[in-house]
């Protein structure tokens, strides 16, 4: 029962209804039964979970889940997040006491609850209020612009509490959390992380980049090594609209290059992109935006409507004149970013500026290049040292340049101290 005091908190109540009542029917969702409404109070009717939340039972367990059970518990998470950022929807208050059981049972399933501070979002939206818990809130969230990837963060806090039972950012006061959450290094140091899995603390610290573009989608972090599991169906992700839109925007050298990238990944860095490629049901090994149509249409509810994801459409429409192949698809749909989150970035980025000189590097000049990626003439000075004297063609750190669209040419990883530099 919620008591309506203000013409906001009715709107408020109202919207969470909205949201429940189309997004109830997940496996990993609170179900929605019905609301009803007085002078004075609404009420809403929604399923009975009688095993507590998920933070008691970290707390029964002695602050902490073994490995193998805390996979359990993340897959369950990623599971509803998915589902609720394919409709459009950010959550804004993932936390353990908002994941419910429903018995007390065990291996009971578990349920996300707490619409109250979620809203809907549109495609490229970012929004810039303040909201959430503070030991879970993100950093962009902090600096006022951010989008679904503020779950992912906070799923990473969650994950990082089942692992070794404290919190990543801590202090004794509010603006003291959010100080540790725009400034603090997680601790993988002291006990128990030397003993916890190589592949899990990867998962955590991908999830807790400061940069949010390198952060795996919910869907993405299914098919991560720490949770891989053949038999597991994957959803359809909604950061595939987004890559290709993008990727259908940029210039035939952008394109040229992001191939290359996507020809330096090996087979077991593309599961993700091949098991999204099956859901669009390709024919005769090509999609077109029928496809992503299609594919999207199987996802559709009302809150979907509301959040404008069906615009994703739009931006495809170049789609509706070609086709694209599974290896167009991997480029289109891939990010350098979330790339440059691997330990193995390095590597990948000079094994694709080789493909790039085999296929794609090519004359260009200054002030060509100063266009393609969006520098004012004034600038050009900068432009000159990414292209070769010899042959007029990019070097590696321009290529690195064109796929980061205008990031600083020695690519730093917030986690990881990786930097790129020319090679000598």
């Amino acid at each position: 029962m919620f008591e309506m005091t203000t013409a906001i908190s009715i709107e408020d109540v109202r919207g969470e209804v909205k949201i429940l009542k189309a997004l109830s029917g997940h496996k990993n969702l609170v179900k929605f039964y019905d609301a009803y409404e007085d002078d004075e109070n609404v009420y809403i009717v929604m399923e009975l979970c009688e095993g507590g939340e998920l933070l008691d039972r970290i707390l029964a367990r002695g602050g902490r889940y073994i490995e193998e059970d805390a996979k359990a518990i993340v897959v369950q998470i990623l599971s509803a997040v998915a589902f609720c950022h394919l409709q459009g929807v950010v959550h804004r208050d993932l936390k353990p006491e908002n994941f419910l059981f429903t018995t007390r049972d065990e291996n009971a399933p578990m349920k996300l609850i707490d619409f109250g501070l979620s809203d809907f979002i549109r495609p490229d939206e970012r929004l810039n209020d303040i909201t959430g818990s503070a030991y879970y809130v993100a950093p962009e969230v902090l600096r006022r612009s951010y989008s679904t990837e503020a779950d992912i963060w906070s799923i990473g806090v969650i994950t990082y509490i089942l692992l070794c039972g404290s919190r990543p950012f801590w202090a004794r006061t509010e603006s003291g959390i959010f100080r540790s959450v725009l400034k603090d290094i997680p601790n993988f140091d002291d006990s128990p992380w030397p003993s916890v899995s190589a592949e899990a603390k990867d998962f955590v610290k991908i999830f807790l980049n400061r940069d949010y573009r390198k952060r795996m989608s919910a869907v993405q972090a299914l098919t991560h090594p720490w949770l891989q599991d053949d038999q597991r169906q994957i959803p359809l992700d909604h950061l595939i609209y987004r890559f290709i839109k993008q990727y259908l925007r940029v210039t035939l050298l952008t394109r040229l290059a992001l191939k290359a990238l996507s020809k330096a990944l090996k087979d077991n860095e593309l599961l993700y992109l091949r098991l999204q490629f099956k859901l669009l049901e390709p024919r005769d090994g090509v999609v077109s935006i029928d496809n992503f149509r299609t594919a999207l249409t199987r996802y559709l509810t009302d809150v979907m409507k509301e959040s404008r994801t069906p615009e994703f459409l739009d931006a495809l429409e170049p789609l509706a004149h070609r086709s694209m192949d599974f290896d167009e698809f991997c480029a289109a749909a891939i990010s350098p970013y979330q790339l440059a989150a691997l330990d193995r970035w390095e590597e990948i980025a000079r094994t694709a500026f080789q493909n790039f000189e085999q296929d794609g590097n090519r004359v260009i000049s200054i002030e060509e290049f100063a266009q393609e990626l969006n520098v004012a003439p004034t600038n050009n000075s900068i432009v000159q040292d990414l292209i070769r004297n010899t042959d007029g063609k990019l070097t590696f750190l321009g290529f690195i340049q064109i796929l980061h669209r205008g990031v600083t040419p020695s690519i730093r990883n917030t986690n990881r101290k990786t930097t790129l530099r020319e090679p000598h």
